[in-house]
């Protein structure tokens, strides 16, 4: 029995879906922060720390890292990671779209409307930290092309439905688990490890809330939605993994970029960190019958599935 058949035998499902986003509403009021106060940002930093653990750059344990130094190896991680809060700005943007297009069919006075407005007002709060992260560590960030930005700014129109609930759940989920191995690593910059302890804190409450909105959704929706949600989550894996690796950033490091995408590509190291980050939420879709031979063909060709 899935998660899904669960869910719909309960009598009262809809009161229970008010009392869920009482109680997200009541834990943002309890564990919310605000990145100006809750972070030092003139804290200095060490020269010698990581800005992500040494196992999440995409070229760790390459040819090309060996022969890195310490130091090119922290700046490698810097430009990695001004990229990731870089992208993260824009993924937070089209998920906020999403969320005030969906508002336009629901009731103001619904709680669970009431709690959208809320994780708008965190995701928000996200892109200011992680936009003035990317100064505070030195870095510059990293636009998107004409190209790029016309093809993101098509993305809302498209997020409906359970395409709205797959994305945020794609989009965060998987990342959410990434910064959680890296959170409390040794070897990662302080203000770093701030940014992520905050994120994770407020972003447990938007995955349970993404992953009540695909099991209500899954309960009247139709099957060529449903189709269309099963297919079409695979172009995640390609956006999560253009992420990861950016021609840019090796460019800015002074590395051979046609060998640095091919090593990077190839790293099983970083791969099998990848794979186990998307195992729960693997799951989940699984679970809940929104994986088809499509998706999984996509996931595993951009190295989520074995």
């Amino acid at each position: 029995m899935t998660v899904l058949s669960k869910m719909s035998d309960v009598p009262g499902y809809e009161a229970q879906r008010q009392e869920m986003a009482d109680r997200l509403i009541g834990g943002s009021m309890r564990r919310s922060y605000n990145s100006e106060i809750d972070i030092d940002w003139d804290a200095p930093q060490d020269p010698d720390l990581f800005y992500l653990p040494p196992e999440g750059v995409s070229l760790y344990g390459t040819p090309i890292w060996e022969q890195m130094t310490h130091r090119e190896r922290v700046e490698l991680s810097r430009q990695e990671a001004a990229n990731l809060l870089s992208r993260g700005v824009w993924f937070e943007n089209t998920l906020n779209q999403g969320l005030l297009r969906a508002m336009l069919y629901q009731d103001p006075t619904s709680r669970n409307v009431h709690y959208a407005l809320t994780e708008i007002g965190d995701e928000t709060r996200h892109m200011i930290m992680f936009g003035r992260t990317i100064s505070a560590i030195g870095a510059r960030p990293y636009r998107l092309s004409k190209l790029q930005a016309f093809s993101v700014q098509r993305l809302p129109s498209l997020y409906k439905g359970l395409l709205l609930w797959g994305a945020a759940l794609c989009g965060e989920e998987l990342l959410d688990d990434l910064q959680r191995r890296f959170a409390h690593h040794p070897q990662l910059q302080p203000i770093m490890a701030q940014v992520f302890r905050i994120h994770i804190a407020e972003e447990a409450r938007h995955i349970r809330y993404a992953r009540e909105g695909v099991l209500r959704r899954l309960q009247h929706s139709t099957w060529w939605e449903r189709r269309l949600a099963k297919d079409l989550n695979g172009i995640a894996a390609f956006v999560i993994r253009r992420l990861m690796y950016d021609k840019e950033v090796y460019r800015r490091c002074g590395l051979d970029v046609k060998e640095a995408m091919r090593q990077s590509r190839a790293n099983q190291q970083v791969g099998a960190i990848r794979q186990e980050s998307f195992r729960s939420l693997y799951q989940f879709m699984e679970d809940n019958g929104l994986m088809s031979w499509i998706s999984r063909r996509f996931w595993r060709y951009y190295g989520f599935l074995e």
